[in-house]
C-alpha cells in the first residue's frame, strides 16, 4: 500500500509526527465521555452517530432493567411493568453518570461495529474466527473447552449487540461493582434493593465472562498464539485481546483504537505488540480499508512505540 512505500523520516520527527497524530486522537478519546454521556440522555447528535449512541443508550437500559427485574423478584412485585416504568430511566441515567462504565459500553461498541464491519467487507464471521475453529478442534482438551467456551460467549456479544443490550454479569468486576453501587443509592431504603444486590453478587463469576475467556484462549493458543496478531485469522475479539496482551494496553483502549481517527493508536499499539511493519500494514488495511497509515511508524521499535503510548492518558480528565 502506498503509505508503506513512502519515504521515512528520521526516528525523532517521525516520533514527533505520530506523538502530535496521537495527540490528536487522545483529544478526541478524552472528549468523548462527557460528549457521549450528554446525547445518550438527549435526543442531540454531534460527534457520534445514531448507532452509537443508540446501542450505548440501549445497553445501560437494558442493565437497568436487569438491576430491577433482581429487585422485583426480591421484592415480588406483582406489577413489574410500572415498577420498572417508574425506576428504569433515572437508574439508566446514573449509570450513564459513571465514566468508567460509559466508556466500557462505547468501547464494546467499537468493537461490535468492527466486526460487522470485517463481516459485510471481507466476509470474515464474526463469531467464529478462524483460528477460533482451529482451537475448538484442538488436542488439548483445555485449549478446546476454553474455545468452545469463548465461541458460545461471542455468539451471546454478537446477539446482544444486535440487540442493544449487554448482560450485566458480563462486566468486568471492577464495573459490575460500581454499577451495584449505584442501584444501591437510587434505591435509598428499599430493602429488596439489598436482597437483590446479594443475590447478583453471589452469582457473579468474571471468570466466565467473554473477556476474560478470551485473554485465557490467547493465552493457552500455544503454536497458534502468532495468528492470534492476525485479525483475519482471529476475528476482532480475539485479536482485540491478543494485540492488548501484547502492547500492555487496556483492552478498552485497544477497541478504541479500532474507531475512525485513531490511526496513529492503532498502529502504534501494533508496533508496540512486535508486529512487522507489513504486518501492521495487513491488518490496517482490513480495519481501515479507506484509511491512511500515519507516517513515520515503521522508523520505530516496539519499546518506542510503546514509551509514546503510555505517555498518553486519554479518557483520564472524563474520569476525574
Amino acid at each position: 500500500m502506498d503509505s508503506l512505500t513512502t519515504s521515512e523520516p528520521g526516528t525523532e520527527p517521525a516520533e514527533t509526527l505520530l506523538r502530535d497524530e496521537l495527540a490528536q486522537g487522545d483529544a478526541t478519546l478524552s472528549s468523548a465521555i462527557p460528549i457521549l454521556r450528554h446525547l445518550v440522555l438527549s435526543e442531540e447528535q454531534s460527534l457520534f452517530s445514531d448507532e452509537v449512541v443508540a446501542r450505548v443508550r440501549g445497553m445501560l437500559a437494558s442493565m437497568a432493567r436487569q438491576l430491577l427485574q433482581a429487585e422485583a423478584e426480591a421484592a415480588q412485585i406483582a406489577d413489574r411493568p410500572a415498577f420498572f416504568a417508574r425506576h428504569e430511566a433515572v437508574l439508566a441515567e446514573a449509570l450513564a453518570g459513571e465514566p468508567a462504565l460509559l466508556r466500557h459500553v462505547h468501547a464494546l461498541t467499537i468493537e461490535a461495529q468492527a466486526a460487522l464491519r470485517l463481516q459485510s467487507q471481507a466476509d470474515l464471521d464474526p463469531v467464529l474466527s478462524p483460528l477460533l475453529q482451529h482451537l475448538v478442534a484442538a488436542e488439548d482438551g483445555v485449549v478446546a473447552s476454553t474455545a468452545m467456551a469463548a465461541l458460545a460467549a461471542q455468539a451471546r456479544f454478537i446477539q446482544h449487540q444486535r440487540r442493544m443490550s449487554l448482560p450485566i454479569g458480563e462486566l468486568p468486576a471492577e464495573l459490575f461493582h460500581k454499577a451495584l453501587l449505584l442501584f444501591r443509592a437510587q434505591a435509598g431504603d428499599r430493602t429488596s434493593a439489598e436482597t437483590a444486590e446479594r443475590t447478583l453478587r453471589q452469582g457473579f463469576d468474571e471468570s466466565l465472562g467473554r473477556l476474560a475467556l478470551l485473554s485465557r484462549l490467547v493465552m493457552r493458543a500455544g503454536e497458534r498464539a502468532p495468528l492470534a496478531l492476525d485479525v483475519g485469522e482471529a476475528g476482532i475479539a480475539i485479536f482485540a485481546s491478543a494485540l492488548s496482551l501484547a502492547s500492555g494496553q487496556e483492552r478498552e483502549l485497544t477497541a478504541m483504537s479500532f474507531s475512525e481517527g485513531q490511526y496513529a493508536r492503532l498502529a502504534l499499539t501494533m508496533v508496540a505488540a512486535g508486529l512487522p511493519p507489513h504486518s501492521v500494514g495487513k491488518q490496517f488495511v482490513l480495519l481501515h480499508p479507506d484509511g491512511t497509515l500515519p507516517e513515520g511508524f515503521t522508523g520505530l521499535g516496539s519499546s518506542q512505540a510503546a514509551r509514546l503510548l503510555a505517555a498518553s492518558a486519554p479518557g483520564r480528565e472524563a474520569a476525574r
